[in-house]
């Protein structure tokens, strides 16, 4: 079915390209536009000197989101994308010279946990079951629906509203994610590992809530994946999809402003003057911004005053080429720091980088050895830091945390002789992030997910405030990670298709 008018989407991250894959299939006119010249925002790719480098998001979680977007499209994933299933999923390193793995098959990491401590095996497999509930919950009343929180979920609810809120009880409101792992898991260096689920947000584990958890059950029963190509695979998938439905995209287009006439969209003006009548726009920009910076007026009031917006944390992403590659590494791997509560206070509550962070280490040669030249490896660091305060001046502040962060994996992680195997080196702070990406105080996952009570829960995809207004990524609903920022791309064409529909029906 074809459509009448135009839609635009505005930022082609993975949330705008999902969601002019969903539109484009409908039958929706659409065009895409992107300041950067590249498509897929975060997704994207640094080569140099025979050296690969995804340059964002590296963990590929919950395939079934993208093989719903395929799949409505009437195409298979699979003649798209070539996903290789990872287990261990992570390996750890701890400040003691121990390592831990995390398996996929959960009798596997029982047996694991049992034998590092009598009686752990049990309180694992409590864990899950309550980690299970949970995603079971979640799936039902919070993803692929336009909910902006817990109220949005209960009204949408069919039957009883009483038996639904009891029901999200059970994701239990209130109580942290580090709490609830911790009442189940006594092993602290495990807990420490399941705590990093928080990260895939952003977050503290103990400011957040604990339906995180729900992370645990996602990732024993879907896997963690790589695409072969890398994740700037993904993005590329997704624009071949669009393509073949005649979505136009448009780089190197900054976006000036949305138009908003009588309350509703009317179009988009660029920055060079042009503007372009739109029946429609999805906003895969930071929500924040979507409504301070290309909105703005009483609708960005009415947004400011919904909810208070933390930005989630920023990282230093260090890109080392490395002329031979470490075998003891898995594809994924966390050097934990050696007090959490230390880390997490310092990131979280003091807003100065942690002393002695957690790094993650991504080796993909492990998987695809082209990433690299022979023997070698495309090594990426990430470490977590506070978003961007006035006083950080990261051109001064990187090359000493730098320092930190290569002897942390000296020292931890078997990598002694790390700085004599770079040959290639390259960076982003949190400044690079927030003028790359546009993005909220340098924030790589938008807004934070504290609070015990909502603090999972993102802003709608469909703007209460502007008509004809949807928003998708990492600062909407269901929140950042790259399946979520897909599914939110997903429900923001839907419902903008639904309303439209609606909206037919009844002229």
């Amino acid at each position: 079915m074809t459509h009448d008018g135009q839609v635009g989407v505005v930022g082609a991250g993975l949330g705008g390209l999902a969601a002019a894959c969903v539109l484009g299939a409908r039958g929706y006119r659409t065009v895409v536009f992107d300041k950067n010249e590249w498509l897929g925002g975060k997704a994207a790719v640094l080569e140099a000197e025979g050296f690969r480098f995804d340059m964002g998001p590296t963990i590929l979680t919950k395939p079934k989101v993208l093989e719903r977007i395929f799949r409505e499209a009437g195409r298979e994933l699979s003649d798209y994308l070539d996903l290789r299933r990872l287990d261990p999923q992570w390996r750890c390193f701890y400040e003691d010279g121990s390592s831990l793995d995390l398996r996929e098959d959960k009798s596997a990491m029982r047996a694991v946990l049992e034998a590092r401590r009598p009686g752990a095996g049990a309180g694992y497999d409590r864990f899950m079951d309550i980690a299970e509930r949970m995603h079971e919950i979640t799936e039902r009343y919070f993803f692929w629906k336009p909910i902006g929180g817990v109220w949005d979920a209960i009204l949408g609810a069919e039957g009883n509203k009483m038996a639904t809120l009891a029901e999200l009880m059970d994701v239990r409101l209130g109580r942290s994610t580090a709490a609830l792992i911790r009442q189940h898991i006594p092993d602290e260096q495990a807990a420490q590992m399941f705590d990093h689920y928080c990260q895939y947000v952003g977050s503290a584990p103990d400011l957040s809530p604990a339906v995180l958890c729900s992370i645990a059950s996602i990732q024993a029963h879907e896997g963690v994946w790589y695409p072969i190509g890398g994740t700037g695979a993904v993005p590329a998938a997704l624009r071949k999809l669009a393509g073949e439905f005649g979505v136009e995209f448009r780089p190197a287009t900054d976006v000036r402003r949305i138009a908003v006439d009588g309350g509703r969209v009317t179009g988009i003006e660029l920055n060079d003057g042009e503007r372009v009548p739109l029946e429609a726009v999805v906003s895969n920009c930071d929500a924040v911004r979507t409504h301070t910076e290309l909105v703005g007026g009483e609708a960005e009031q009415r947004f400011m005053r919904r909810r208070r917006f933390e930005p989630a944390c920023s990282g230093v992403v260090l890109y080392l080429g490395l002329k031979e590659k470490y075998e003891h590494l898995q594809h994924h791997n966390f050097v934990f720091s050696r007090d959490p509560h230390e880390e997490f206070e310092a990131i979280y509550r003091k807003g100065e980088p942690a002393a002695d962070p957690t790094v993650y280490v991504c080796c993909p040669s492990e998987t695809e050895p082209e990433v690299a030249p022979t023997g070698g490896e495309a090594l990426y660091l990430l470490v977590h830091t506070p978003y961007m305060r006035p006083h950080h001046d990261w051109k001064k502040m990187l090359p000493d945390y730098r320092q930190v962060i290569l002897d942390k994996l000296k020292r931890c992680a078997g990598m002694a002789d790390l700085e004599e195997r770079i040959v290639f080196e390259q960076s982003l702070t949190p400044q690079d992030i927030h003028d790359r990406y546009r993005v909220l105080d340098g924030a790589i996952y938008g807004t934070a997910s504290h609070g015990t009570w909502a603090g999972a829960t993102k802003p709608s995809n469909r703007s209460p405030d502007v008509e004809g207004l949807y928003l998708a990524g990492g600062a909407a609903n269901p929140g950042p990670g790259m399946p979520m920022v897909m599914m939110s791309g997903w429900i923001a064409a839907d419902t903008l298709d639904r309303d439209r529909s609606k909206a037919a029906r009844a002229a």
